[in-house]
């Protein structure tokens, strides 16, 4: 009677019928170390049949050989020889790969479905990317040539009254400006990062001429209507949002009256302050920082633009934003502040 194996291939199976198909079984091996891992089982057919093979002495050991010899990382799966029926097979157990960047003979391979693939550049590379993305990213890396005279000594004293009184934020102010900045992550390697420029610098425009925010009031529902005033806002990235407010408020209307029966004046702006400023710190939080162009804040007479050189996080859509979702900060340092 003719035997199958109950389960088909799948994502995480994969059938060979000898291991004459080393080649492909190393680059399965590689697959699965990229994708959520998964078991190959030597000695069946692609449609299940159990066909059963010699295993030697040194079979196992000349395929674990081949495995190791020809994946970079190199992989040591679990390989193991036993029987279905009378019939003997080995099975290769391998695991999912930390940072999915296995190669197989120099090439990256993925699983799709019950096939094994190779990667694309694009997918490598964002691959890599995602690996060292601690180490990449912009707002954590050594700002070089900053010194500690740099930086802003007493805006960073109303910055620590400031957040210890809205969240709480337990650092002594009494302390060194080194042992701060130390405190608030903005020190590596004895030297100030990025953030740290950007955040409390006296004139981060020296480091990055990019982080000024270009304003511009349009007359008009369009950028080729009349520029009626602009703007190139500079400063820290937490001076630069007060003085950014500055200039939105200078070209909103504020509607103001008085109730019957009331002596205190109403007031309301075109649009809500507090949307203005999460839009605003969000387009500045949030941007390219690698990018060389700048920040940008267009009023027009039926709404306020503001845009960012940026990117969704992998895998996000603007409708992604829409629903409930885990905060992913493209500068957590700086989103932090």
């Amino acid at each position: 009677m003719t035997k199958f194996i109950d389960k088909k291939e799948s994502e995480n199976l994969e059938f060979k019928k000898s291991v004459g198909e080393w080649k492909e079984i190393v680059e399965t091996v590689a697959a699965f170390s990229n994708t959520s891992g998964g078991q190959i089982i030597v000695g069946v057919s692609k449609s299940g049949k159990i066909v059963g093979m010699e295993i030697g002495k040194s079979t196992i050991e000349d395929l674990t050989n081949k495995i190791v010899t020809n994946t970079d990382p190199k992989i040591y799966p679990k390989i193991a020889a036993e029987k279905i029926g009378e019939k003997n097979v080995i099975v290769i157990e391998v695991n999912e790969s930390t940072d999915k960047l296995v190669l197989a003979f120099g090439r990256p391979f993925k699983r799709v479905g019950k096939s094994t693939i190779r990667m694309s550049k694009d997918e490598y590379e964002t691959s890599i990317l995602e690996k060292h993305k601690e180490k990449l990213r912009f707002d954590n890396q050594i700002c070089k040539n900053a010194k500690l005279n740099d930086i802003n000594n007493d805006g960073i004293i109303e910055f620590l009254k400031k957040a210890k009184t809205e969240r709480g934020l337990d650092i002594e102010l009494d302390l060194s400006l080194k042992e701060i900045l130390m405190r608030l992550k903005l020190i590596k390697d004895s030297k100030l990062i990025n953030s740290a420029i950007l955040l409390f610098g006296n004139n981060p425009q020296d480091f990055f001429i990019q982080t000024e925010v270009k304003c511009v009031r349009f007359k008009g529902t369009g950028v080729t209507g009349t520029m009626i005033d602009m703007k190139d806002i500079g400063s820290n990235l937490i001076d630069q949002v007060i003085e950014v407010e500055k200039f939105i408020f200078s070209h909103i209307s504020l509607t103001s009256w008085i109730e019957n029966g009331k002596i205190e004046r109403q007031e309301k702006w075109e649009y809500p302050p507090k949307a203005i400023r999460e839009a605003l710190v969000n387009a500045i939080a949030h941007r390219d920082y690698r990018s060389p162009s700048k920040v940008q804040v267009r009023i027009f007479d039926d709404r306020i633009e503001f845009w960012n050189p940026g990117k969704l996080p992998e895998g996000w859509t603007v409708e992604t934003l829409k629903e409930k979702h885990e905060s992913k900060p493209f500068n957590p340092l700086i989103a932090r502040a």
